[in-house]
């Protein structure tokens, strides 16, 4: 499987979490196609990719208003129909809704959406391990 991850963060954590993911996934003979900003992201590494993991970061206050941040960077995404997708937000105190906003997201850009999970910025690398394993094993589960 080949996967390209396209990250938003701001102070360094999303981004972490992002790596940590790509080499839990590589540990398991995944090939990363690239490793982009939401922003800027390398067109060539989604059209060559199979899966396209998208991550950001949650804002709000506190346990309010929760909201994944750069959500206008998702919707100028490109087109990924035939694409899977799956999405992670790293996290304070609490995600909130911000999985089903980047899930809604990626679907509305055409892009068949296999989960996601929220990744408490204190434990980025056994929440990154359990994202790698929960995908690896969706993906082996027949639907």
């Amino acid at each position: 499987m080949k996967a390209a991850l396209l990250i938003e963060s701001l102070t360094g954590n999303t981004w972490k979490a992002g790596e940590l993911i790509a080499a839990n996934l590589q540990q398991e003979n995944w090939s990363i196609t690239g490793i982009s900003s939401a922003k800027q992201p390398d067109h060539a590494s989604i059209q060559d990719a199979d899966m396209v993991i998208v991550g950001t970061w949650v804002h709000g206050l506190f346990v309010v208003a929760q909201s994944p941040w750069g959500i206008d960077n998702l919707r100028a995404l490109p087109a990924m129909s035939g694409k899977q997708a799956v999405a992670f937000c790293t996290y304070a105190l609490n995600p909130g809704k911000s999985l089903d906003v980047m899930t809604r997201e990626l679907s509305n850009r055409g892009a068949d959406v296999v989960g996601g999970l929220a990744l408490q910025r204190g434990h980025l690398a056994e929440h990154a391990e359990e994202f790698a394993i929960r995908l690896i094993d969706s993906l082996a589960t027949p639907k």
